[in-house]
Parts: C-alpha cells; structure tokens; sequence
C-alpha cells in the first residue's frame, strides 16, 4: 500500500505540500499522531506516519521511537492497537523494538486466534473475522516473523465468503462488504491463494454512480476507505479499473478540505486516517 501511496503527488501536484503541512500538524507532543480530539492515538499514528513516508517528509523519529517505548509488548492494548504497535515500529525500521518485545507483542496477538483459525478481537472466539486476521497478517510481516499455520486463517476467511462472492467481516452476515470483499482478495493474495473471479466481479459491479464505492451495496453514497481498499484489491489482480478513474477522481476531489481529505460526503472532518486513504486511492488512480 505504501509504495503504491507513493505516487499520489503526482495527481495531488502543489497540493502535496498542503497535505505535509496538515500531517505534520497532527504530530502530538509526546510523538505520536493526533486522533480527532486532538489526543495521541497509535491508529492514527499508523496513518500519519505511512502519509508522511508516502510524500517523502520528515518526522520526528526520536520522539516517535520514545512514543512507542511507552506502550512496551502491548500487553495493555487491544488486538487493533496491538497490530498499530507492530505497523508503527516497522515505520522507523524496527529501531528500538527488541526481539524479545517483537516476539511477546505477536504472541499476545496470537491469544486473539479463533476456534476457526482466524482472528477476533477477544481471546476464546468461536470465529475470526476479515479485520482481525488482515490485521495478524500484517503485524507478523511487520515484525518479519512466520505466521504459525497460514491454512487455517484461509478456512476462516473462506467460511466469510457470501453466496454472491462477496466476502462479510463476522460470521452471520447474509451480505458482503467492500472492505471485507477487498481484505479477503489482499488476504488470500498475500497468502499465494487464489481469488475466485466472483469477488472482484462483485466488486466491479458495485461502483457507485457518482464515483467511488460504497461500503455495502446500495448505500447512498460512497466513502473514502471502501474507495481506497476495493482500488487497491482490484489493481493488485491486475484488474483493469481504467473507466472508473474519472469518477473516482472526481469523488476523491469532493473530499478535498484545502489542507487534507474527509472520509465521506456526511464527514466535515479532515484526519490522518482519510489523508492516507485518499493518498492510496490517488497512487492507483495515477497509474
């Protein structure tokens, strides 16, 4: 996502400076990246971060590296926050994370595994669902250790798929989402699995006709993380979105502020986690 996210100035032009100033404006004292109350929060600055990596600035990496010292192995987090420490760390390269708190961080992760073989946000669940494991895929990348029995996270995506093709996030679910249908074709991607035909299909075929995609099918209007991942599914199956590019542009184009990105028409608020989304969807609307 990163390399792609790369190539947003491209589109962005001059306003690529804007978007740096507005990131680095998000920066916390105490080194991590402002959520939307203006507090420190390690999902945000997951975003802030790989924006600011993406258009080539700068950011106070001591300040940053002491802001994730604080939070140790993870063991006071959440499975998402968890999976945000291991991204962060990997965004300075890993320097000052020992291998041990890698290996303690991965293993607290790991009691969130499911009955099923996939992810959940609580130990003991009886299944996983497309979020979770997207997300343990992820930090065991980040931290460059083997994910322990990759087969079984398959079955647990597997078991989400819809009776369309589409994929949902929890078991239970009758219809599929974009973003889950977008992390399943990720997921099994990065695992050498194959994607039935039917989940890109599905996603093609759900653009909303005003740009863009919506999370779940006919939803009103469409928003920005759905938009960015489905781009992202699509061109890494080399599936051709070549005449979706004008109406996507424009619909990221309604999102602008002047500074930084919202996430949706009914969003009034810029913030790191839609900047870097809207970074995404413009690398691959450039190519």
């Amino acid at each position: 996502m990163l390399q792609v996210a790369r190539l947003a100035p491209t589109l962005l032009e001059e306003a690529t400076d804007s978007v740096v100033e507005f990131l680095q404006s998000q920066i916390h004292p105490n080194g991590g990246m402002k959520d939307r109350s203006g507090e420190s929060d390690l999902y945000y600055t997951v975003f802030g971060l790989e924006g600011l990596i993406a258009l080539q600035s700068s950011f106070p990496e001591d300040d940053i590296r002491a802001y994730l010292l604080r939070f140790g192995d993870g063991e006071q987090l959440d499975f998402v926050h968890r999976s945000c420490l291991a991204r962060c760390w990997a965004c300075i390269g890993g320097q000052g994370l020992t291998q041990e708190s890698a290996k303690t961080l991965v293993s607290r992760i790991e009691e969130c595994r499911s009955a099923d073989g996939g992810y959940a946000a609580e130990p003991g669940s009886e299944s996983g669902t497309l979020y979770h494991s997207f997300l343990a895929l992820g930090a065991y990348q980040d931290l460059g250790l083997e994910l322990p029995n990759p087969m079984a996270i398959l079955a647990s995506a597997e078991a989400l798929r819809t009776k369309d093709g589409a994929y949902a996030n929890m078991a239970g679910m009758p219809i599929g989402t974009t973003p889950s249908t977008a992390a399943a074709i990720t997921l099994l991607r990065q695992l050498d699995q194959p994607v039935s035909s039917e989940a890109t299909d599905w996603l093609l075929a759900h653009t909303h006709p005003e740009g863009g995609f919506a999370a779940i099918p006919g939803l009103p209007m469409p928003d920005l993380l759905s938009t960015a991942t489905c781009l992202h599914a699509l061109s890494g199956m080399k599936i051709s979105f070549e005449h979706l590019k004008e109406p996507c542009l424009d619909f990221v184009d309604t999102l602008w502020t002047g500074k930084a990105f919202c996430g949706s028409w009914e969003d009034e608020e810029q913030d790191c986690e839609y900047t870097y989304y809207a970074l995404l969807a413009l690398g691959h609307l450039s190519l």
